[in-house]
Order: C-alpha cells, then structure tokens, then sequence
C-alpha cells in the first residue's frame, strides 16, 4: 500500500492554558518557572503550516532561507521518510505493539483521538528519563497542551524503552545501535500510511537519559525531524547526520551547573548547541537553574510554540531577532 502523505494543512488552533502538575515516576519535580504563558495575549495561537503537494513539495518556501548564490535552500519538506518494514498494528490511543524488521516488538503509548483519522497534525516522539516510563509524556509535554493537540489531529509517541539496553533506557546512551529509532521509524510510517501526519512538524522531546536521546534523534533523523527540545539532554561527541541541508531548530533546557548525573548536563547541552550552530541551524539555551529536573509554568508552553514556529527546514528562525512574549526568562538567544 503506497503511505499517504496527506499534507494539506489546515490551520492548527491550540488554546494554551495552564501547565501540568505532578511529578512522573523515577523523575524530581521542577518549579513552575517565571509563571507566565506563551502565545498571543489572548492566550490563543494560531499556525498555518507552509501548503504542500502530494509528492511532499512545498508550494512555498516558507520558513527557508533565499538563496543570493543560486544555490539551493534548506529544504521545505522531509526528504527521508521512512516506510513500514513489518505488519503495522491498528494505531489506537494507549499502548499499541510494533514489530519492526529486525528488532525484538516494542510497546508505544500512543497519545491520540478520532481527528487523526481527518486532520493531519503534528507528531512529536517522547523518550522518558531512567527509572520512568512513557507516561513520563505528559509531564515534559504538559497534560493540558497535549490533549488540545491530540483533539485537533496530532499524535504523541512513548515508546517502552528495551530492557536489554542495559543501565540505561535508550541504546543511544552509551553506544550507536539504532534500535530505538527503528521503531520510531516504524511509528512514523504506519501513522502516515494509516492515519496521516503533517510531515513538516515531526518533533521531538525528552528528559535525561531521553534528552540524550532527543539530541541523538534529532540529528541520526534529520531527514524527517524538524525540531528538538531535550531537558537535561545534549551530546558527548557528534553523531552521524542523516540530512545535512535540514538546519535543524533546537530548543535546549538544562538546570545549570547543579545539572549532573554522572554526566554534566549544562556541557552536554552547550555542546549540542554547538554542533546545531555548526550546521548550520539554529538553537538557543534555557538554564532553568533548578539542577537535573523537568521546568514548569511557562516552559512546556514555550516548547510547544517553539515546534509550531519551527517546521522542517525552518531558516532562518523567526526566534533570530527576540524570543516570542511569554518565553521563560531564563531562555537566552546566543
């Protein structure tokens, strides 16, 4: 069956209203930030995404960086979509099984609602921290945004991590099996074949262990990823770069200096900065200050806003001149 790529984008209206409460298992509450709310004052935002052709070819650039050169842009649509490799199960919201080619089957818990099946939303991956689980989604993304984006088409993927990672959650963590992406490739293309995904707004989110993931994801998948938003993530060395001409936006949070478990979480973070810069995207930092925890109040508003702004092949960042009004105090442009 040849996936349907249904990308004609409706307008995707989300109303922001207060972020969750409530600490996930196996991770330390943080908390609520300087309190305010991102968005129009009116507390509504709204975002077209840039209309595209069923071949995936945008009708405009929007978002991409002019040429002067005559060399081409960053591109305005994925460029590496993948294809399902295994029988793909029925996509319901809960926990829902893949089995893809050449891996042991996964657990997802998939956050959606009967508008997937019309309306072509976003679709965000979400790795949790060790010691927590995929319901750890709700915290990092904030239960209220993610159920108003889950009514308007969009869908939310926590994977169960595999056991035989080890210490950690995620094979990405201390080695270079792509395990995990595997089935997240396998995620994105049953949603696209069964239900359908805006492919320009493919994000993705996590905290420790998965913000470490987030950064690996975000630039192993960089021919589908649009943006990434890691707490307490970042990078130790450069992974492979699956699309180069994407530029990549990243939205990076850590807790300062006290951020460390085993590893330095404000080095790591700086570190993935540097290697989106050196790629030519563009990322900035938010050092909440509350050492190795997920911020609240207006943080899970700012990201979300921040995926919306930033499609794939997102350049230059409309961010490049002044962070939107209601940004945590604590992000800083570079």
């Amino acid at each position: 069956m040849v996936p349907r790529l249904r990308l004609a984008v409706s307008t995707l209206l989300l109303v922001i209203g207060c972020g969750a409460s409530g600490t996930p298992d196996g991770e330390e509450e943080g908390s609520s930030g300087n309190g305010t709310t991102s968005g129009a004052s009116t507390g509504e935002v709204t975002t077209t995404a840039p209309a595209t052709t069923s071949s995936g070819q945008a009708t405009e650039d929007a978002g991409s960086e002019a040429s002067t050169s005559g060399e081409p842009g960053p591109p305005s649509a994925p460029t590496m979509l993948p294809k399902p490799t295994g029988t793909c199960p029925t996509l319901v919201d809960g926990d829902v099984m893949f089995a893809p080619a050449g891996i042991e089957p996964r657990s997802v818990r998939l956050w959606l609602s009967d508008a997937a099946a019309t309306l072509d939303g976003p679709l965000v991956f979400y790795w949790h921290g060790t010691g927590s689980a995929p319901a750890e989604a709700l915290y990092g993304l904030g239960a209220s945004y993610v159920a108003q984006v889950v009514e308007q088409g969009g869908i939310i993927a926590a994977p169960a991590h595999d056991p035989a990672a080890g210490d950690f959650p995620w094979w990405l963590v201390l080695g270079s099996r792509e395990d995990d992406l595997l089935l997240a490739d396998e995620v994105l293309a049953c949603a696209i074949e069964q239900l359908g995904v805006d492919v320009t707004h493919i994000h993705t989110a996590g905290m420790s262990a998965g913000g470490l993931q987030t950064s690996q994801m975000s630039i192993r998948r960089s021919g589908y990823i649009a943006s990434a938003a890691p707490y307490s993530g970042g990078l130790i060395t450069a992974p492979p770069d699956q699309e180069p001409s994407n530029p990549l936006s990243a939205m990076i949070f850590h807790g300062g200096q006290s951020d460390v478990v085993l590893l330095k979480f404000q080095q790591t973070s700086e570190m993935y900065q540097a290697v989106i810069e050196d790629r030519g995207g563009f990322a900035f930092i938010c050092d909440h200050g509350m050492g190795h925890s997920i911020p609240q109040g207006s943080a899970q508003a700012s990201v979300w806003q921040f995926f919306r702004d930033h499609p794939y092949g997102t350049k230059p960042s409309p961010y490049q001149d002044g962070l939107p009004k209601g940004s945590p105090g604590y992000c800083v442009l570079p």
